[in-house]
């Protein structure tokens, strides 16, 4: 197992992670909980749905074995390029002139004044739906040559165009602040083709792209570009479970009370802290040469790297998830409450936190069983399984909204995210999953969960007295 790339790429989107963290400090103090972050929220939604399902692997799991079989790279990534490109320019040229429309499908709740207030912003954030397919294409290749730090980095680029936003524009109106995060999201997404432009050239890859330009009409790519295809739509559905269940909870929220989107977001920016920096780091580094190692008829080597991941990722997340749980209070006063955002906000985000967070280790793990899925090219195996999670997941939804309000989505949300794990190991092989656990770690993990609940418990009592 590569540990030097994992925890490479695990400070790489820690720092990220810990820059998205500031701008939320920021953003929450300068709109709190209110229609104004609601609408911001709404408006980039779905650009960061995209962004989320296409950085965080969806296109890569897709994309790279095709690349990997390819015997004109070249020619087949700037085929692929250029596709994809294309129809997603014309698909914001087209959200530019008629936001209306689908800022109403991301908001079924919100009024006509509401919606028409939003529109704009969402014509804005759209165009960061461009800018980060050509970012995620460019890591592809990038990671192609196990090269992760750029990629990783490169999100605190967004997080601190955004931030600089808000420093300039923190005590203007509401409003400006809205269209000020909105430019500033652009930026952020130009910065980050920038510095994947420079890093592409310094691995000499631009020879490789400008190559397959040369000859992108080369015919004997068809049947690569047919199987790509056949392997992408179903990997789409397959990767982004959590983001269609989030974008789905989204909408239901704008049934709810006001600041309900918001106190999802917040919460969910902490879940996905861990999420990051140790599932989807650990995925990211594996997944190249777990597929080399299946092309080569090597699964015994691809197997001990799930073993090996297996148990890191079970102890990091095991104790992510309780701490999540028990100190969630407190992770979230020293993270939000100030400026705009009150004690009662505070109070309804530690709710929905602690509902995402029974979730995470499930969502960590099936991320990793599922590179297995993919790498093995049956992306149509692993769609199936996302359906049936999503099924599970608005199911729940849409039982539990009103009696829990915007906790009650988030539960469902793990609850789904339970369905995509036991569903994928089974998948993969319950009797390999068995021979992981069947072992002593299978002991010292559950000692260390009762020894680490206990003293998280006793530490959440002291800390909660003393900031009440």
């Amino acid at each position: 197992m590569r540990l030097k790339s994992i925890f490479t790429n695990s400070f790489g989107i820690l720092f990220s992670r810990v820059t998205g963290l500031g701008r939320d400090v920021l953003m929450a103090s300068a709109l709190g909980a209110s229609v104004w972050s609601d609408m911001f929220f709404v408006a980039f939604k779905l650009p960061n749905l995209f962004r989320r399902i296409f950085a965080e692997g969806a296109f890569t799991q897709a994309f790279m074995p095709s690349f990997i079989a390819s015997k004109h790279k070249g020619v087949f990534a700037t085929a692929v390029f250029l596709r994809f490109l294309l129809f997603l320019m014309a698909f914001s040229l087209l959200i530019m002139f008629f936001p209306e429309p689908i800022t109403k499908l991301l908001a079924w709740g919100w009024g006509e004044e509401l919606i028409a207030n939003t529109a704009p912003l969402t014509a804005i954030n759209f165009w960061y739906l461009d800018l980060i397919f050509i970012v995620t294409f460019l890591a592809t290749l990038l990671q192609y040559k196990e090269h992760f730090a750029t990629t990783a980095m490169s999100t605190a680029l967004l997080n601190i165009s955004m931030i600089g936003a808000l420093y300039i524009y923190m005590k203007e109106d509401p409003e400006t602040v809205a269209y000020a995060l909105s430019f500033a999201v652009l930026t952020g997404g130009t910065l980050q083709v920038i510095a994947h432009l420079v890093t592409i050239n310094r691995f000499k890859l631009h020879k490789l792209l400008l190559g397959g330009w040369k000859y992108r009409k080369h015919k004997d790519v068809q049947d690569e570009k047919k199987h790509f295809q056949s392997l992408f739509f179903p990997g789409i559905l397959g990767n982004s479970t959590p983001q269609i269940s989030a974008f789905i909870d989204t909408l239901l929220a704008t049934f709810l009370m006001t600041g309900s989107v918001s106190y999802l977001f917040y919460a969910n920016r902490v879940f996905q802290l861990p999420l990051a920096i140790i599932a989807i780091a650990t995925a990211t580094v594996l997944f190249p040469s777990v597929s080399k190692a299946l092309k080569n008829g090597q699964e015994d080597a691809a197997y001990q790297n799930l073993n090996q991941a297996f148990w890191l990722l079970a102890f990091l997340l095991g104790a992510a998830m309780v701490g999540g749980i028990l100190l969630a209070e407190p992770i979230v006063w020293l993270l939000f409450e100030r400026g705009k955002f009150t004690q009662v906000q505070t109070l309804e985000t530690v709710n929905v936190l602690r509902m995402y967070m029974v979730g995470l280790l499930p969502f960590g793990l099936a991320k990793l069983f599922s590179l297995f899925l993919y790498a093995s090219h049956r992306h149509l195996k692993a769609a199936k399984i996302a359906v049936y999670s999503l099924i599970a997941s608005v199911s729940s939804s849409l039982i539990l909204m009103h009696p829990l309000g915007p906790s009650g989505l988030a539960l469902a949300g793990s609850i789904g995210g339970w369905v995509l794990f036991i569903f994928t190991v089974k998948e993969v092989g319950t009797e390999k999953f068995m021979e992981i656990i069947n072992s002593k770690k299978s002991f010292y993990f559950i000692v260390m969960m009762i020894v680490f609940s206990v003293i998280i418990y006793f530490l959440n009592i002291w800390i909660v007295e003393f900031i009440r």
